[in-house]
């Protein structure tokens, strides 16, 4: 073989060893490159796993839970509460046969109804509307209601088009101990009189003119003197949330302590009164009291709070369902209880733990002819019965 030959040969295994090199570390990129497209691979389904997971979840969300709207709430200060209230806050002047007196009262529909205090029209022979402004109209009393202390009159005006500003009415139940609340009235005759303070208190129970209890009665700081009777309870919003009613005093002026109905009571009473011009009660026939944790360790009972049933009128709608009053006096910490009656716990399935919890529900949620169902504490055992209301008398 020729030298030639032999150094071609010695080229052709340099060559063919080159390009076998050549070839393993392209098969070693091409395995690399394949392992990591099936880490990428990996990575991917799984991710589109999470994302099947996510879409799921909100979807569950979505189908279980009702769309929230996010409601912007506008406080104002109490000027401009006033400047936007004083045109549709009254004063009242009630003539009697020998005198007269002076309430307030605000603008309830653009119709001219206005609403006060049954206190301030009782009695009267006629009525008459005075405005921040100088209007001044005669009235009619539309109706009333003794045991809310509510009334409604409707300003006469000879024309049928005039419209009046309302104001609005808020929701009671929303009312914070603490909240301010702002007070506008007519006291000692002082036109349109502003007072604020705070909500000092809820569930208050109040006296009516005929004995009842007037529930869900507002506390409040601010100042209320004779005169201011009838007037709006206002919230920073400018929404009524009460009607001035009442004072806690010796002397008969302002001692830090004012009551006010509720503005829920308001609307429940209000349209009946404007309609029919009265209002028919619920009636359940019990007097009751509120226990303490004292008083039922002393009666074995597994609750800290109750309505003591201590007395049943006879052949009532309670006393006809079944329902026991007391039969025997128990002295706790100084205070006599009748006990030995039922203890109410809950009424259609509301927690009940005092005479205003179960006031408040029948007056806002209940009509004569309902049938509720009372939870009572009977012997150690809890029973439900049925108790079918009647008319207050």
């Amino acid at each position: 073989m020729s030298k030639v030959s032999i150094a071609i040969s010695t080229v052709s295994l340099v060559l063919v060893a080159i390009l076998f090199l050549q070839l393993i570390d392209y098969q070693q990129e091409l395995a690399a490159l394949n392992s990591q497209i099936t880490t990428l691979e990996s990575k991917v389904e799984s991710l589109r796993r999470d994302l099947q997971e996510a879409r799921a979840e909100i979807s569950s969300i979505e189908n279980s839970q009702p769309a929230q709207v996010a409601v912007v709430t506008v406080q104002y200060n109490v000027t401009r509460v006033y400047e936007l209230v004083k045109d549709s806050v009254v004063e009242i002047r009630t003539l009697y046969r020998f005198g007269e007196s002076v309430g307030s009262g605000f603008v309830y529909d653009p119709l001219g109804h206005v609403v006060t205090n049954n206190h301030v029209v009782e009695g009267g022979l006629e009525y008459y509307v005075y405005f921040i402004d100088g209007s001044a109209y005669k009235a009619e009393l539309v109706g009333r209601d003794p045991d809310t202390d509510l009334a409604v009159l409707k300003i006469v005006t000879g024309d049928e088009n005039r419209l009046f500003k309302p104001l609005r009415l808020g929701n009671s139940s929303t009312l914070r101990i603490g909240e301010q609340i702002i007070v506008i009235g007519n006291p000692f005759e002082l036109t349109g009189s502003v007072t604020t303070g705070i909500v000092s208190q809820k569930g208050r129970l109040l006296p009516s003119s005929r004995g009842y209890l007037i529930p869900g009665i507002i506390q409040i700081d601010a100042a209320v003197n004779p005169g201011n009777s009838g007037g709006p309870i206002l919230n920073m919003r400018g929404e009524v949330v009460g009607i001035a009613t009442a004072i806690e005093s010796p002397t008969g002026q302002f001692a830090g302590i004012g009551y006010a109905v509720s503005s829920n009571v308001v609307r429940r009473i209000v349209p009946a009164l404007i309609e029919k011009g009265a209002y028919s009660h619920s009636y359940l026939g019990i007097s009751g009291r509120e226990i303490d944790a004292l008083v039922a360790r002393a009666l074995g009972l597994g609750v800290k709070k109750g309505l003591l049933v201590e007395s049943v009128v006879p052949n009532g709608p309670a006393d006809r369902a079944g329902i026991r009053g007391g039969s025997r006096n128990l002295v706790v910490a100084g205070r006599e209880y009748r006990v030995g009656g039922d203890v109410i716990v809950a009424i259609n399935g509301t927690a009940i733990t005092s005479m205003d919890d179960l006031l408040t529900y029948m007056v806002e949620r209940t009509s004569p002819g309902d049938t509720v169902l009372l939870t009572i504490l009977r012997g150690g055992e809890t029973l439900n019965v049925a108790v079918a209301l009647g008319v207050r008398p």
